[in-house]
């Protein structure tokens, strides 16, 4: 089991969010756009198997050379076609990648990859209007007193800026995708969904 020490920035400062919305019963986990791995590495810690995918082989590669023998597998390759088999996984989790994917096919392709009885758990970024000045001068000042006691670090990985859709436009398009999702906006420039997929449900 790897021993890092998780960098901290917007990304990484969410993870709680991710790893406590996990099902109690877990076994199996996805990380989607799992960059270096810091998460997909954190999520093995409470998850027997966890697949981490990225469709960058230079932040792929090193995410293998962070791993230390922790037993995540990572894959290269594109989420949105990658052979995975439907209701696969017990959990699938993302954080600031759906921007990086057409958003609404990306969610739909969780949700068919997620067994009846699992929990999506997304944190994304989102474009901002004007209205969404108040929330961004609060994340701002969020931002600064934290540095008061992290060192922040960038993330090394490719990056999309603007994100093509707004906060209000990522909202309309989650309750859309995931009927009963839960949507939030957070003080640090992102926004989480968490659903949980009916056990009932067989697509």
């Amino acid at each position: 089991m790897s021993s890092e020490r998780t960098p901290w920035n917007h990304n990484t400062h969410y993870h709680p969010l991710i790893l406590g919305a996990l099902p109690g019963s877990c076994q199996r986990a996805l990380d989607v756009g799992c960059g270096e791995g810091h998460l997909a590495r954190e999520l093995h810690r409470a998850v027997p198997q966890v697949v981490a995918i990225d469709s960058d082989v230079p932040v792929i590669g090193r995410a293998r050379q962070l791993d230390n023998g922790s037993g995540v597998e990572y894959v290269e390759g594109d989420f949105l076609t990658y052979g995975f088999q439907p209701e696969s996984f017990d959990a699938i989790v993302s954080v600031a990648a759906v921007h990086h994917m057409n958003a609404a096919p990306a969610l739909s392709r969780m949700r068919q990859l997620l067994r009846p009885g699992g929990t999506l758990a997304v944190v994304g970024l989102a474009r901002s209007r004007p209205r969404d000045l108040p929330a961004d001068i609060a994340g701002v000042v969020a931002h600064r007193a934290l540095l008061a006691s992290r060192a922040y670090q960038a993330v090394n990985a490719p990056t999309i800026w603007p994100p093509p859709q707004t906060y209000a436009q990522m909202r309309r398009i989650a309750a859309q995708t995931l009927p009963g999702v839960r949507y939030r906006r957070h003080l640090l420039f992102r926004y989480s969904l968490v659903w949980a997929k009916p056990a009932a449900s067989v697509g």
